[in-house]
This record gives C-alpha cells, sequence and structure tokens, in this order.
C-alpha cells in the first residue's frame, strides 16, 4: 500500500468536477487500496435533519440499507463520539463492545460484518458534514496502519463531497461578488464558503425576503437592486439569487449574493422603485399611490424611464427590467 499515492489520488479526486455522488463513488473505489472491505458507505448529513443522505453505497443489504437511511444511524453516531472530530474508530477502539452500539448489535453484525473503520467527516472549522464507514466480513481486517490512514484521508474526502463548497462553486459565477449567504432546507442562514457575510444578509433582512419572492417567481436565478443601506438612500448594490443544483437542494436550496450594481443605464433611485413596480404589473393608480405622485405624471415617468432602457412600451420597459435586474423589489419601500 502506498500511502502517498494514494493520498494523491484521494486529492485529485476532491479537485475533478463532477457531481458528489461521482466523486464519493471514486472515492470508495480508491479506500479498497486501504481496507479491503465488502461494504462501503459515504453519507452526509443535510443541515437540520436527523437522517444521512447517501452518497454512495455498496455492499449492504436491504435491511442494513434501511437502517443507513434512518433516524437510528445519528444515534449510534452520537454514542461512538463520531459527532466531533477524533480519530477513526473501528470495533476495538470503542469504549464499550461494539454489540453494546444498536445499529451494530441489530443490523450490521446479523448480516454478517465481523470489522470495520467509521471516520467522521468534518468541514476545515469543525462542523459535522457526515460519516465514512467501511466493513468487512473479515475479523481483525484493519490494521493499526490503515485506520490512521483513514484518518489521514478524512479531511480530503470531507472537501470532495462538501455540498457548501460545491454551492461556493455555483457562486463564482457571480461576477464581483463581495458577500454571500446560503439558505439551508429550513429557512436558516449558513455561511458561504470563500464570501463574508453582510448586514443586509441577517436573519429577517428585506433583501432576504425579496431573494425568496423573487426565486419562487422567477425560476432557478433571479436578480434585482437594493438599498445599500437598507434604506431609501441613492447608493444601491444588486443582489443575485441562485437555486442549488438539483443534487444539492436538500443542502442549500439557494445562494444569495451582494455585488455592485453595475451600469444602472442612467436610472435614478426613484426609477428603480417605479420599475419595481411595473414589473409586478401595478397599475397607474397603484404606482401613483406607491410612489406619492399624481396619477396623470406616471405615464411622464415611464416615458422617461422606457427611453433610458431604449424600450418602446411599458411591456417592453417591464420585459428588460427583468432580464436586466434593472429594478428594485417594491417590498423595499411600499408598506401595506
Amino acid at each position: 500500500m502506498d500511502s502517498a499515492e494514494i493520498v494523491r489520488e484521494v486529492d485529485g479526486i476532491a479537485a475533478e468536477p463532477g457531481t458528489l455522488a461521482e466523486r464519493a463513488e471514486a472515492l470508495l473505489a480508491q479506500l479498497q487500496r486501504v481496507v479491503r472491505f465488502d461494504a462501503g458507505w459515504i453519507a452526509l448529513l443535510p443541515p437540520d435533519q436527523d437522517e444521512h443522505v447517501s452518497l454512495a453505497r455498496v455492499g449492504y443489504d436491504e435491511r442494513v440499507s434501511g437502517y443507513l437511511d434512518s433516524a437510528s444511524v445519528l444515534g449510534d453516531v452520537e454514542l461512538a463520539g463520531l459527532r466531533r472530530p477524533r480519530r477513526p474508530i473501528r470495533g476495538c477502539d470503542m469504549p464499550f463492545p461494539p454489540a453494546e452500539l444498536p445499529g451494530w448489535a441489530d443490523y450490521l453484525a446479523p448480516a454478517g460484518f465481523r470489522d470495520g473503520v467509521t471516520a467522521g467527516l468534518f468541514t476545515p472549522h469543525g462542523h459535522y458534514l457526515g460519516l465514512l464507514a467501511l466493513h468487512t466480513e473479515v475479523a481483525d481486517q484493519v490494521s493499526d496502519v490503515a485506520r490512521d490512514l483513514i484518518g489521514l484521508l478524512a479531511a480530503p474526502i470531507a472537501f470532495a463531497v462538501d455540498p457548501l463548497r460545491s454551492m461556493a462553486t455555483v457562486a463564482r459565477l457571480v461576477h464581483g461578488a463581495a458577500a454571500g449567504i446560503l439558505l439551508a432546507p429550513s429557512g436558516a442562514l449558513l455561511p458561504l464558503p470563500g464570501l463574508p457575510g453582510h448586514r443586509l444578509l441577517a436573519p429577517g433582512s428585506g433583501v432576504l425576503v425579496a431573494a425568496a419572492l423573487q426565486l419562487a417567481e422567477g425560476g432557478p436565478y433571479a436578480s434585482f437592486l437594493a438599498p445599500a443601506q437598507g434604506t431609501d438612500g441613492a447608493e444601491t448594490v444588486r443582489i443575485t439569487v441562485l437555486a442549488a443544483p438539483r443534487e444539492l437542494e436538500l443542502f442549500a436550496p439557494a445562494v444569495v449574493l451582494i455585488s455592485p450594481a453595475g451600469d444602472l443605464h442612467g436610472l435614478s433611485h426613484r426609477e428603480l422603485q417605479l420599475l419595481g413596480l411595473l414589473v409586478t404589473g401595478a397599475s397607474d393608480e397603484w404606482i401613483a399611490v406607491a410612489m406619492g405622485i399624481a396619477t396623470d405624471a406616471v405615464a411622464r415617468h415611464l416615458d422617461r424611464v422606457g427611453a433610458k432602457l431604449v424600450a418602446s412600451s411599458r411591456t417592453a420597459a417591464a420585459a428588460r427590467a427583468l432580464r436586466l435586474g434593472m429594478f428594485m423589489p417594491s417590498s423595499f419601500f411600499v408598506r401595506d
């Protein structure tokens, strides 16, 4: 077993493109060089969930697979101390007999497994991501050297299958992004690797409310403008909302990014607000009330906005504003 070569191979898999499942399958294949296992499993625990999600699983029967997909695994992880960073454990490394671990006694041992090694997977900041488990039908199959090498490989394996890192790759599609946040399935906010947070992305902020509304209405991508200070001040920033690829939806359904506003085509803060009403299909009367202007003045304002957007009608102006993200959602300045 060439440990240095295996480490290089695992690092290479972590750097390759592809889905989380594809990388996990390649990692399991590589780990056969460390432990000749009969069954193996790489799984992640989505935020705010109590059931792991399998990325790659081989060699387990239906009954054991059902256990691995259940919330019972998390209880066993807690009992074994794998929820906190530590050295991988074999049966002989546990502080109590393996038969006292429900999952081993009720599922793994009856399925014929006699040995194994399990490692928790963590982010560089110590956040629990999930598990790597390898099981063998022969006792004493996992040597001290193999266990320690699994421990060395746990960090690059976690890096390879970290879904938040994959979301950070999606975020890099937005040029000039200066801050960002991930939305968990529960609505909780998660840090985005590689970018700082921002006060506009704090829990309960108007930007996040508008982002959720725009994403729900516009599909996998939305872009709009927001007041930089969270007020009606003239300075604006661009907000971009990207839905996660399907394989990442369980972990972080969307990323919200802040970047410079870019070319505003000469549109004033008030005109951007007007466009925020126009894209909702608001009538002239409602625009007049919301903007605090006379109804007969709305048409003149729309003409100026249309000229700046090179749009021949209000419908064309609304369509162009949506396409360019050149509007400020009315939720920022219209109160019920």
